[in-house]
């Protein structure tokens, strides 16, 4: 499997839970503003080494999701500021171009020091 993206959680914010309760997370890198801290899980600067495409794999702490959809601009954010929205909801579409859509199985367990992958199958 190679290697697209990797990175530690250093930050898990305040409001993330809401984001949970609709099957939804958003990511952002550390230079991500004081005001977007609180929705986000943030983790280590990482490099896109490789586009995220549909049948690629997301691997949050250990859990697996097979990657459904990437949105026209998912690449884009997450090589400025490590961005997405992930969707836990196993379509194939959304209507936000930054929106990463997975399998709708059980949402990952977020600690600080854990990992964010994305693996090609």
């Amino acid at each position: 499997m190679t290697k697209k993206y990797e990175a530690k959680i250093t930050e898990i914010g305040e409001e993330v839970e809401i984001f949970l309760d609709e099957n939804m997370l958003v990511i952002f890198n550390d230079t991500v503003p004081e005001s977007l801290r609180s929705i986000g899980v943030i983790h280590e600067r990482a490099d896109l080494l490789e586009k995220v495409e549909s049948g690629d794999v997301l691997e949050i702490n250990g859990q697996r999701y097979e990657i459904l959809f990437v949105g026209s601009k998912v690449n884009d954010t997450l090589e400025e500021i490590g961005h997405c929205t992930i969707a836990f909801n196993g379509e194939t579409d959304a209507s936000l171009p930054g929106t990463m859509c997975v399998e709708n199985k059980a949402l990952p367990e977020l600690e600080i020091g854990a990992t964010i992958r994305i693996v090609k199958r």
